[in-house]
């Protein structure tokens, strides 16, 4: 591979979005036959400043779960549940069925609130947690 295509390659995948690299992730998941995993972190974190409590500090990564629908609005949780995780019908209806379930474990905050939003337009409910 050269490395113009190389970078043409980098310079597309930092224009996706988060929802989209979410699916590229499954789908190449699925081509490959792997399931990617994140890395456990290599690093020790940092102390914390004399006097910061950890209420001070800013989360950057947010867990999404989904609390609760009403089952009038199922239909439409299904179908944004599918859009963001890749399930298939059934699995996004058996997720659904059984909330309170994680959507994501990790992800950016913004990608969080919007996840929310999402959910909450089709009638659900979720929490975000920071990490």
């Amino acid at each position: 591979m050269s490395n113009q295509t190389i970078d043409q390659l980098v310079e597309a995948l930092s224009e996706m979005s988060v929802l989209d690299m979410s699916k590229l992730k499954a789908a190449l998941e699925e081509k490959w036959g792997v399931k990617a995993a994140a890395a456990a972190p290599m690093m020790m974190a940092a102390p914390q400043a004399a006097g910061a409590s950890a209420a001070e500090q800013e989360s950057t990564e947010f867990k999404v779960t989904l609390e609760e629908v009403p089952n009038d609005k199922k239909i439409g949780v299904i179908k944004v549940v599918r859009e963001i995780s890749g399930l298939g019908l059934k699995e996004a209806k058996d997720f659904v069925d059984g909330a309170p379930k994680v959507i994501k474990e990790t992800t950016t905050k913004a990608d969080a609130e919007e996840i929310s939003k999402k959910v909450a337009a089709a009638g659900g409910k979720v929490t975000i947690k920071g990490l």
